[in-house]
Formats: C-alpha cells, sequence, structure tokens
C-alpha cells in the first residue's frame, strides 16, 4: 500500500530536454553506471558491474524479445491509421492494438495495413475498452516482423532505423511478446556476461511482456487510486529453483530491472516465491514489502511514473531522488537508450 503522506508531485522532477537520450551508446556496457547502493552516488561505467557482485550471486534476466509492433496504414476513406500492437492472442491470428486515426474504426471495418495486408476490427478489449480487436489474416507475429516497425518509445524523436532493430533487443532476447524494451538489460552484451560468470555470478530467465503503459504517467494525485495497466508473465521452475539455490548459498537475488523485479516479486504475493504464469497488474510503491530482489539494475524513469515509484520504494524515496538530482547534475543520459544505475533494497 502507498505511504500516506506521499503524492504525485513527490514523484516529479525537471529534466532537461537534452539529456534524454535519442540514441544508444556506442557499446551496450560502455554506458554509465550510477552505482548507488551506498550513502553517496559513485560514478561508474557499466562493464565494472562484475566487481560490485559477489560469487555466489544471482542475476534474473528478462528474456522477453520486443515485436516490431507499429504498424501504418489506412482506413477504406483513405484516413491514415497507426496501430501499436499491445498483445498478439495465443493460438490465433487475432491482436489487440492501440489504433490512432481521426475517427476510430468501427467493428467490421477493414484496415489496410503497409499496403500489404487487410486487418478486420472485430471490436475494443482491454481495460475500460481503450484498445482494439483486430483479425490479421496470418500470422501476425510474422506479419509484425515483415512489415512493422520498431516501437521506439514516445520521447525518441527519430524513425526507427536498423541500429534501433538491433540495439533496442537485449542479446538475450528469446520469447515475442514485448512492445517496449526491458532496458536495463540493453546494457549486457556478451562480453559482460562472460565476466559475470567468470566471477561466479550465475544466472536465470524469467518472462515479462512489456505492454506500452510502462510509458503512462499516473494522472491521479492520489496514488492509491492509480489502476495499473496488465502484462503477462511467467516465473518457471527453474527460476524458482535458482533463486532457491541461490539463496542457500548466501547469494543475493539482483534483478535486471524493474520488468524482471516485477515477475519475481508477483510470483511471490502468496508470500512464497512459486512458478506462476498469468496476468499481472502488481503496483509497487513505498511501504511495498520486497520478498525477492536484493540488488536491481535499472535505467532512469520517466518523472510522475509508476516506475519512479517502484525504485522510491525499493531503494528509499529520498535517496532515489538524490540519486536522481546527482545524475541530473553530472549529465547522466536518461530513459531507454540512457545510463543505469544500481540499488540496493533497504
Amino acid at each position: 500500500m502507498p505511504m500516506p503522506d506521499f503524492t504525485l508531485a513527490d514523484f516529479d522532477f525537471d529534466l532537461p530536454a537534452e539529456l534524454i537520450a535519442q540514441h544508444p551508446a556506442a557499446e551496450r556496457s560502455g554506458s554509465r553506471l550510477l552505482d548507488g547502493t551506498g550513502a553517496l552516488p559513485v560514478d561508474r561505467v557499466f562493464r565494472d558491474l562484475p566487481g560490485l557482485l559477489q560469487p555466489g550471486d544471482l542475476m534474473v534476466f528478462n528474456d522477453t524479445k520486443v515485436i516490431k509492433a507499429r504498424l501504418l496504414g489506412e482506413k477504406p476513406t483513405g484516413g491514415a491509421v497507426e496501430a501499436l500492437v499491445e498483445r498478439v492472442l495465443p493460438g490465433t491470428n487475432e491482436v489487440w492494438a492501440h489504433l490512432r486515426a481521426s475517427k476510430s474504426p468501427k467493428p467490421g471495418t477493414t484496415v489496410r495495413f503497409a499496403d500489404a495486408f487487410d486487418a478486420e476490427v472485430l471490436g475494443r478489449a482491454g481495460a475500460e475498452a481503450s484498445l482494439f480487436h483486430l483479425r490479421f489474416p496470418a500470422d501476425p507475429f510474422v506479419l509484425l516482423d515483415r512489415h512493422g516497425h520498431v516501437p521506439l518509445p514516445p520521447y525518441i524523436t527519430h524513425a526507427d532505423a536498423p541500429e534501433d532493430e538491433a540495439r533496442y533487443q537485449t542479446v538475450f532476447a528469446a520469447k515475442p511478446g514485448a512492445v517496449a524494451a526491458p532496458t536495463a538489460s540493453l546494457h549486457f552484451d556478451e562480453a559482460l556476461l562472460a565476466a559475470l560468470a567468470a566471477r561466479g555470478v550465475r544466472s536465470t530467465r524469467v518472462t515479462l511482456h512489456v505492454g506500452a503503459g510502462t510509458f503512462q504517467p499516473v494522472r491521479v494525485e492520489r496514488i492509491a487510486e492509480h489502476r495499473m495497466h496488465s502484462e503477462w508473465f511467467e516465473v518457471g521452475a527453474q527460476a524458482v529453483a535458482d533463486i532457491e539455490a541461490a539463496r542457500r548459498a548466501g547469494g543475493r537475488i539482483v534483478a535486471a530491472g524493474t520488468t524482471a523485479l516485477r515477475a519475481l516479486e508477483s510470483a511471490a504475493r502468496s508470500g512464497t516465491l512459486q512458478p506462476t504464469r498469468g496476468e499481472t497488474d502488481l503496483f509497487i510503491t513505498p511501504g511495498y514489502l520486497f520478498r525477492v530482489v536484493d540488488l536491481l539494475v535499472t535505467n532512469f524513469h520517466l518523472p510522475r511514473s509508476t516506475l519512479l515509484m517502484l525504485v522510491s520504494a525499493f531503494a528509499g524515496h529520498a535517496h532515489v531522488m538524490a540519486l536522481y538530482r546527482h545524475a541530473i547534475e553530472a549529465r547522466y543520459r536518461f530513459f531507454s537508450y540512457g545510463d543505469a544505475m544500481l540499488l540496493a533494497r533497504r
């Protein structure tokens, strides 16, 4: 439950526009890392991470894969339509999507996408019917991969390019379904993964398909009134076994990003971590009791966002806001293509 003395204004900050990273660092592990595990911030480079961890620690990665979820098309009237596919419905050729058009298409309407295929509007779907239910003529994953665009976040101002297709994806992406990258994991490359293994840091995988709602600011002043978007996740038996083994050996659980953390904490809502798959709308705010994660690698998040509330709950509100002030003064790069920080649970 949120602490009663926090308001939305407590999670706001002013960010110079030039600090919003528009392109990734030249090297994944060459980005900056703000070490926030101590009382005072320490400026580091991301490839320093293995030295900040201990043999026996366990890294937990989100192995979701970003799909080329953005489609451009037109209605039979010729009006432009932009779609962002939020979810592919399992075992079907149907999707839920955000649609932008001058006038919302009605059920039965056919939309032509990429001048390549037609999709039928079946109706509305999702929370508060905010999404459109569409039927594609073939496997949506195949059609999106062939005709879609990389769904770059709204604060990245350039059109997607081949660089984005490679870099807005983790090196261990395996399970397609995300419409936004688990951005803390964009900093890991093969050399860094090898350095972690050489250090004695083990790893395991969970899945959370990141939705477009991750970019939505909280618009209600009373945080408890915010309705969290839902995302599909899976924490398998192997991940649970790996975590239990690390715990028995005295190792710490290190989440690579807020999505890995939300998956783990969602699978432990009963009080005990157990294999779980399904939907999660877990909203973590200050006062939340963390059950699984000890350390968190995370990027810098949007003001007034649920993710800023999550990291404040994890590492302490005053501490996190002080780290953000330091990051702005030290000219760190922010958001999806930006730099990262390492936090310890308080």
